[in-house]
């Protein structure tokens, strides 16, 4: 039931058979272990050393046959906390390599709903107001629901603002999602509706092709080009557009706002 689970956290698929065969019918001997796992007796031995290295598993020993037990599954969590504090001790010197080696134009391709987090995650990392036309509240489908609502809040401690025109047909069928987000929007007329959208932050222009109304395309594509001048091109013809579209009560909340900041950038 938990196998995959499990795989995700770094076990392997035989290791992750015998931890839950351990939590799901107790502590046993080799042979019974390798019976309730699925895994041959031969391949059982060698995964319970490895478990018992990693401290997830433990030994009885008794006048007969050694017993192993799993060890509680939260010293799962423990694990993950230290792997975590490792990677924090190596990121800032893994970043300094990183941005030795990124140019200040590129453009590359993000694929699917990794890929969708993926550039949410730069979204954050630049921490600049965000501009977007032809929006259709992708970032709602349901499957990235738990991403989204921690992307949301580290976007509002950075003081991030969201500038949407959106698709005519989320004003008739989505209003979570323009509330979730916030003023100033705007809806383009119905009519000119696609699978595209176009997002501008800092430096970056990102275009997506699979988009549905709050609902990913499995072969989405994300495509992220990261140029200053090509940036404010597009922050310009965002600006006509929106100055276009007809004023609401919503856009008169933060437009000129926003229209001042993109004139800065």
């Amino acid at each position: 039931m938990y196998q995959e689970v499990l795989q995700n956290l770094g076990m392997s698929p035989n290791e992750a058979k015998i931890y839950e065969a351990l939590v799901t019918f107790g502590g046993s001997g080799t042979s019974t272990i390798a019976l309730r796992s699925k895994v041959h007796r031969r391949n059982a031995y060698d995964t319970l050393n490895r478990l018992v290295e990693k401290g997830l598993v433990y030994e009885v020993f008794s006048e007969g046959e050694t017993i192993y037990e799993a060890v509680d599954p939260g010293k799962l969590v423990e694990l993950l906390r230290e792997k975590e504090r490792i990677l924090q001790l190596a990121l800032p010197h893994l970043q300094s390599v990183y941005s030795n080696h990124r140019v200040s134009q590129r453009a590359y391709i993000y694929k699917g709903l990794e890929g969708m987090k993926n550039y949410l995650r730069e979204a954050l990392k630049v921490g600049e107001d965000m501009y977007s036309f032809a929006a259709k509240g992708g970032w709602f489908d349901p499957r990235l629901e738990p991403f989204v609502t921690w992307f949301l809040a580290e976007a509002e401690k950075k003081n991030m603002q969201y500038y949407h025109m959106f698709d005519a047909e989320v004003e008739e069928h989505l209003k979570h999602v323009y509330q979730a987000v916030g003023r100033p929007y705007k809806f383009l007329p119905k009519g000119f509706s696609t699978t595209s959208t176009i997002d501008i932050f800092g430096d970056y222009v990102v275009t997506f092709s699979g988009l549905n109304l709050a609902k990913l395309d499995d072969d989405l594509t994300i495509f992220v080009m990261v140029s200053p001048t090509l940036a404010d091109g597009f922050r310009a013809w965002w600006n006509m557009v929106w100055s276009l579209l007809p004023e609401t009560e919503n856009s008169k909340k933060r437009g000129t706002k926003g229209q001042k900041r993109t004139a800065k950038q």
